[in-house]
């Protein structure tokens, strides 16, 4: 069984440098050409439009929304290092620990690992529409990276993690396209 796990389009707090808000929109120009059977994905906006383009009808799964930053949640990184530097200097430097008063990577790994646990190999979807972090927590819970390791991976918009499932999750690729 195979899960293809995919970055939602670009957004301006993706190209500005910012912490997304839940109705954040994928800026213009993103086409993907693939159609699939199943479709999971995130209730925030810039998910929800990125898998309108993979099936007419994707399930929305709760635990697939992104890291709640809190009341840094639509603001960029200028604004809240002018605003709280040493706050967000810490943020800069632990990052797997959360915004001050957002959630912690622990309770994303936790909230994912609960879902993709319930699945059988008949309920995993092809693919999994979300965002940066919670890629980076499934691969995290699924094949054991430490939260410290998975703030070092880079999940572009529009970027694929390939896991597998055969007796235990493993990655197949990390950072294609949907098409490779």
């Amino acid at each position: 069984m195979k899960l293809v796990l995919l970055c939602h389009g670009a957004t301006e707090s993706m190209r500005r440098g910012g912490f997304p808000a839940a109705d954040e929109a994928v800026e213009g120009g993103a086409t993907l050409n693939v159609g699939f059977d199943t479709v999971a994905t995130s209730p925030y906006r810039a998910a929800r439009q990125t898998a309108a383009m993979l099936h007419p009808a994707p399930v929305v799964v709760e635990a697939l929304r992104d890291i709640d930053h809190g009341s840094w949640a639509g603001r960029s990184f200028a604004e809240v290092h002018a605003d709280a530097p040493d706050a967000f200097a810490g943020w800069l430097a632990r990052p797997w620990m959360g915004t001050p008063d957002g959630e912690g990577f622990a309770s994303v790994c936790a909230r994912v690992d609960r879902w993709i646990g319930s699945l059988d190999d008949a309920a995993v979807p092809q693919v999994v529409v979300t965002h940066p972090m919670v890629i980076r927590a499934i691969l995290a819970v699924t094949i054991g990276i430490a939260d410290e390791a998975a703030m070092r991976i880079d999940i572009p918009p529009l970027s694929t993690a390939v896991l597998s499932r055969h007796r235990g999750w493993r990655l197949q690729r990390l950072g294609g396209r949907l098409s490779d």
